[in-house]
């Protein structure tokens, strides 16, 4: 009688303990798995992809982007870089932006007129004479309203980083002037106004992916290509070109890209550190492109490339001033880029 007694009471105090514990509100220790944009402490990975190697400018832009944004967020947020064209080509990676199955990319000016048609103005020949004035209408009015056209397409220009000024090489004779040009096969990038660009000065002109245009330098399918001093020596082109013409016919930047929708997704604190982190990135990207042109120009030379420093560029000018008049859509931006630079 008393063992039952006793039962009886065990299971008592049992069923008390119970009860105060639902009547806490407090449930029993489960585990969660929420993320850092709910508030707790895990590490929410943002995925950036770009198709240069690590010698690269790009590469340069996008761990300085991961250092600041870690050191903001006390690492909560962690860009992972996945250079060399591991996640596809620009394009491929713009449309993977665009559906969401891509965070983020540094992505040549050159492809977002195919998202956003007012993008092409950029792409003008001869349009800067300079880095300070490029940077100056990037960084300016215009350039954030060009970003914002991005987003009719779902992605989210963060900033302008630096391709640079774009210069002709070739694997068949110096060029000096524009009609040295003539009948040569170059690679282009994929964008209406570059391929017209250089239909204009002759050239038989080869869109394609950058990935692929390495291949064909290689095997010799076309002579040429047309590309910043930074990516030349990168890519070590002297393996399979022997001429280089700094012709400066284009500044091409490289934008901090992200998907609209997973910049959304972001909490607005940190959507304005990512914003920040990319525009600082970018400049100290220009930074070291100016800083270490010089010495990548020796390195060319070291390794047997000619380089034709000083081409005659009016006869440049000349040969593509009808590319202007092929595109009136860009004549407002043209004539608000003149104003804002008083030319």
């Amino acid at each position: 009688m008393k063992k039952t007694t006793r039962l009886v009471s065990i299971l008592l105090v049992f069923v008390l303990v119970l009860g105060l514990a639902s009547c806490s509100g407090k449930p029993a220790q489960t585990e969660t798995s929420t993320t850092a944009e709910e508030g707790t402490e895990e590490t929410v990975v943002i995925k950036l992809g770009t198709t240069v190697n690590e010698q690269d400018s790009f590469q340069v832009a996008a761990e300085k982007f991961a250092e600041l944004v870690a050191e903001r967020t006390n690492n909560k947020y962690k860009i992972e870089i996945y250079p060399n064209a591991a996640l596809g080509d620009e394009r491929t990676m713009l449309e993977s932006m665009q559906m969401g199955t891509l965070d983020m990319g540094i992505i040549t000016s050159g492809p977002f007129v195919n998202f956003a048609p007012e993008m092409g103005a950029l792409d003008l020949p001869f349009l800067f004479s300079s880095n300070e004035e490029a940077y100056k209408i990037l960084d300016g009015e215009i350039g954030k309203e060009l970003l914002s056209k991005l987003e009719s397409a779902n992605l989210k220009g963060l900033a302008y980083a630096e391709r640079g000024f774009r210069n002709l090489t070739n694997s068949v004779r110096p060029v000096e002037k524009a009609e040295d040009i003539k009948g040569l096969k170059i690679r282009v990038m994929e964008n209406e106004v570059y391929v017209a660009t250089f239909e204009a000065l002759g050239v038989n002109t080869v869109p394609m992916a950058w990935t692929e245009a390495l291949t064909a330098l290689q095997q010799k399918t076309i002579q040429g290509q047309e590309n910043p001093v930074n990516v030349i020596h990168a890519f070590k082109l002297w393996e399979s070109q022997k001429y280089v013409t700094m012709t400066r016919h284009a500044y091409a930047s490289a934008i901090i890209t992200m998907s609209l929708d997973r910049f959304n997704s972001l909490p607005a604190d940190v959507q304005q550190i990512f914003l920040d982190s990319a525009q600082e990135a970018a400049e100290y990207e220009r930074q070291w492109v100016a800083d270490n042109e010089e010495r990548q120009m020796a390195e060319l030379e070291q390794n047997g490339m000619e380089i034709v420093r000083e081409p005659d560029v009016e006869s440049f000018r000349a040969a593509v001033k009808s590319v202007y008049e092929k595109y009136p859509q860009y004549s407002e931006y043209v004539s608000r880029i003149d104003a804002a630079l008083n030319r």
